[in-house]
């Protein structure tokens, strides 16, 4: 994933990239997962105020970082510590006034 090829514009082999990229799993498990998360945040905004529920978004950046840490061995400096505390605080802050 860390390189990239010649790539041609013509017809055929355009075609022949989307077929390969339509029928890799990797991107079928993303839209897959996509699908599912648009309905959970539909049904979401179904039942809450969006003024409630978008913030909590934010709750994504937590567990992006952790993953980065855990799973890719990604640097977490004091920086980074700090945003997510910040994060929290402002997640906290708007579950306790809804």
């Amino acid at each position: 994933m860390l390189r990239i090829g010649e790539f041609s514009f013509k017809p055929a082999e355009i075609f022949s990239a989307f077929v390969g990229a339509s029928t890799n799993p990797f991107i079928l498990a993303g839209l897959v997962c996509y699908i599912i998360s648009v309905g959970v945040w539909l049904l979401v905004l179904s039942r809450v105020e969006v003024s409630y529920a978008y913030p909590l978004l934010s709750i994504g950046y937590i567990v992006t970082a952790f993953a980065g840490f855990f799973f890719f061995k990604e640097g977490m400096d004091a920086t980074r510590w700090a945003g997510i505390i910040v994060i929290c605080l402002g997640v906290w802050l708007i579950t306790r006034t809804a």
